[in-house]
């Protein structure tokens, strides 16, 4: 097996000359090309009313990205609802806090964050307010199990709420999929968009990676052979992980 050319199924950085991939790009001479196989749409109106889930029912929200942020707010605006002074807002990180002053002002609004960056510390933040109803606005590919099993094993009050989905990107107009040596996923959306473009898509020698545990899974489980994966014990980006790859399997090295 020998890679010239990479696919890396997601927008290329916005400074390439900068990123990792330029490095390697440079050390192993090869061509690495970007292309995201999935795009996301918010849930219109009309399908979220459907889910027979009231926004103004809960107390509190659970943001876990600014995507989920964004999304949410289109999706109240849409719905013309007015969002009570008194609603809290609880986010996975101090990023997705700050983000939320794009639609709210930090002074008016009771906002928590998880200063410990991990599930431990959003989790403890729950604890010290189990009187709230809480809603998790996510994706239809992204339930979001943590937090719900988390609410569900201690009594809380909670709603899940689909507001945006992936898209499979139309592929086969921009991409020749068959040139490519070695193909690099990131989510499970983007191995259904490979399946959905190229049905008869057979990986013979093409050589696959994945970065995550469910895009590493959904590569495996669609009867693919991983070769690539992070984070692992010796790799924790996935450049790391194609660098030891492309050591054994690069056509050209400078």
């Amino acid at each position: 097996m020998k890679v010239k050319n990479i696919l890396i199924s997601q927008n290329a950085p916005a400074e390439f000359d900068k990123s990792p991939y330029a490095d390697l790009t440079k050390k192993y001479s090869i061509n690495i090309d970007f292309f995201k196989f999935f795009r996301i749409e918010g849930i219109p109106s009309r399908e979220f009313r459907e889910a027979h889930i009231n926004i103004l029912d809960h107390t509190a929200v659970v943001f876990s990205s600014k995507t989920t942020v964004d999304y949410f707010f289109s999706l109240v605006k849409e719905l013309r609802c007015e969002l009570p002074e008194e609603m809290k807002y609880f986010c996975t990180t101090d990023q997705v806090a700050f983000y939320l002053q794009k639609y709210i002002q930090f002074r008016k609004r009771k906002i928590f964050f998880n200063k410990n960056n991990n599930p431990k510390g959003l989790f403890d933040l729950f604890l010290k307010n189990p009187e709230y109803k809480y809603l998790i606005p996510c994706g239809a590919d992204s339930m979001a199990t943590q937090y719900a099993d988390f609410f569900r094993d201690h009594n809380i009050e909670y709603s899940q709420a689909v507001i945006f989905k992936t898209v499979p990107a139309d592929l086969k107009s921009s991409v020749d999929i068959h040139k490519y040596d070695l193909i690099i996923f990131f989510s499970p959306s983007g191995i259904a968009s490979l399946k959905e473009n190229y049905p008869d898509f057979e990986q013979g020698e093409v050589a696959m990676g994945a970065l995550g545990a469910a895009a590493c899974a959904a590569v495996t489980n669609a009867g693919f052979t991983l070769h690539v994966q992070a984070p692992t014990k010796e790799h924790q980006s996935i450049t790391s992980a194609m660098d030891a790859f492309l050591k054994e399997h690069a056509t050209r090295k400078r």
